[in-house]
């Protein structure tokens, strides 16, 4: 299995910025995802996850609001929608996904498989 998330940059505060995370070697349908953040210094974060059937997303309460996590079955890729962004939003974000579980759950030990990492930085 394979992640690949992109989509980062550097973008004003208040501005939008959308992060995608390909997926291959298995189907999403199949698997709960989750997206973290890591920002300088910090630890690992849980951002927001989608369930297996899609039915159920949650986020953190820091982003609830303003991003919004959706999934294309056809394209195997799952989104992190992220508007009104704000300077402590500023951290690497990282997909992750997880074979065992239905729904998505804060413990980044959950997940089997990460993507690489996209760096998303916000200016005040």
């Amino acid at each position: 299995v394979q992640l690949q998330a992109s989509g980062g940059g550097l973008v004003q505060a208040g501005g939008s910025l959308r992060l995608s995370c390909a997926a291959s070697g298995r189907t999403l349908t199949d698997s709960t995802m989750a997206w973290f953040r890591q920002a300088p210094g910090k630890g690992r974060e849980f951002v927001g996850g989608i369930s297996r059937s899609g039915g159920n997303i949650h986020y953190t309460d820091s982003v609830k609001g303003r991003f919004t996590i959706s999934r294309d079955n056809a394209k195997n890729t799952v989104y992190l929608q992220m508007n009104s962004l704000k300077p402590d939003d500023t951290a690497v974000y990282y997909c992750a996904l997880s074979s065992c579980y239905s729904v998505s759950v804060r413990r980044f030990d959950a997940y089997d498989y990460w993507g690489q990492g996209t760096l998303v930085t916000v200016s005040s």
